[in-house]
């Protein structure tokens, strides 16, 4: 794969990872923990591929392949990485809404 479409990789998995995590709070916010549950691990998924789409590119400039620092590069690792903070906040999110819906059931 060139590095354009390693690129293109990035973006595509990381706004899947972020759309997923996102998805999961919707379902936490309904109460629907399980389904939250199956949209964070797809999250994970989607993130990883993204992560190792990046580190293709990173190997690659280690063992010699120039990576051209362009706009599309800068814009798929802001996605990246927003997209695993955006999770990592999502995920503490849906715990509060758990120890709510805890609370909530215990009155």
């Amino acid at each position: 794969m060139t590095n354009e479409e390693v690129i293109f990789q990035i973006i595509l998995h990381a706004g899947n990872a972020r759309g997923e995590a996102y998805d999961a709070l919707k379902a936490a916010k309904e109460k629907d923990f399980e389904k939250a549950q199956k949209h964070l691990e797809e999250a994970e998924k989607e993130a990883g591929i993204a992560h190792r789409a990046q580190t293709e590119i990173i190997q690659g400039e280690i063992n010699g392949k120039k990576v051209e620092m362009s706009l599309l590069f800068v814009h798929a690792q802001d996605h990246l990485m927003t997209a695993i903070a955006e999770k990592g906040l999502i995920e503490n999110m849906m715990d509060l809404y758990k120890r709510v819906d805890q609370l909530e059931e215990n009155k």
